[in-house]
């Protein structure tokens, strides 16, 4: 059965508090399941409405998440009164908190080698009872058949229940949407969380994230990287929220897959 959603802008977000995300994707681990999960923010939407292949891929995953707070705001306009948010930092953490209760083992895909190390030494120090499946960082070119499969092969014989892609937006969407029935576990794009995890990044204070300046937050650490994608992506999604809102009739049912 699927998920109730939201549609914003172009792309289906997932309409279940944290708590109950949480639980379905240590079920679908529990049962090794090939499951996809997209962590959703503005700049993703804002992608996914652009390009059609990556709208696909959300439209296809099992679970959307609202990890910014201007799509939780965005949700409770739609009707869905208490929505919270469901942000990358937050479901690593509840996850590898609850695992090994589930005996449900992690794989770590992507990033840096640096990166990865950095975040086993805290993860042991803090969840002592994770089981890490493996942690293979991947290389900056398109990989070859032969090393796609032997990743495929080495992430099933780890009997991984989760595996966590760290490859930026939107080519770790693409990969998952790719390995999606080829690797026998739930995929989950975690994106900019390892370098926050692992300490290269400092993550914003509660109050920040919660007033949704996190980009803000962020930009001030890498505004090199990230000021091109603020100044094309934000104006354009406040422009279609406030379209969406305006065209849609408060009388209509927003929540799909829910009676």
């Amino acid at each position: 059965m699927s998920l109730p959603t939201v549609k914003i802008v172009s792309s289906p977000v997932t309409a279940l508090p944290f708590n109950e995300q949480i639980e379905h994707i240590l079920k679908w681990a529990n049962e090794h399941l090939s499951k996809t999960v997209c962590v959703a923010n503005v700049h993703m939407l804002i992608e996914a409405h652009w390009q059609k292949e990556l709208c696909t891929v959300l439209e296809n995953s099992d679970l959307v998440t609202p990890d910014g707070m201007p799509l939780v705001w965005m949700m409770k306009l739609l009707g869905v009164r208490k929505q919270n948010r469901v942000a990358g930092m937050d479901i690593l953490v509840a996850l590898c908190q609850q695992a090994p209760e589930r005996n449900v083992s992690i794989f770590f895909v992507g990033s840096e080698t640096e990166i990865l190390e950095a975040m086993r030494v805290r993860l042991k120090r803090e969840f002592p009872h994770l089981q890490i499946a493996g942690m293979e960082p991947l290389p900056f070119r398109p990989m070859t058949p032969e090393e796609d499969e032997a990743l495929i092969q080495k992430v099933n014989d780890s009997q991984a229940g989760i595996v966590a892609v760290s490859l930026g937006c939107p080519k770790q969407e693409y990969w998952m949407g790719q390995h999606k029935g080829k690797i026998q576990s739930v995929m989950i794009g975690l994106g900019g969380v390892f370098p926050v995890y692992a300490g290269i990044h400092k993550r914003a204070p509660f109050w920040v994230r919660e007033m949704g300046l996190e980009w803000l937050y962020r930009l001030v650490q890498e505004p090199r990287r990230l000021w091109k994608r603020y100044t094309k992506t934000i104006p354009p999604f406040v422009w279609l929220a406030l379209k969406q809102l305006i065209a849609q009739p408060k009388s209509q049912s927003w929540i799909n897959g829910r009676p």
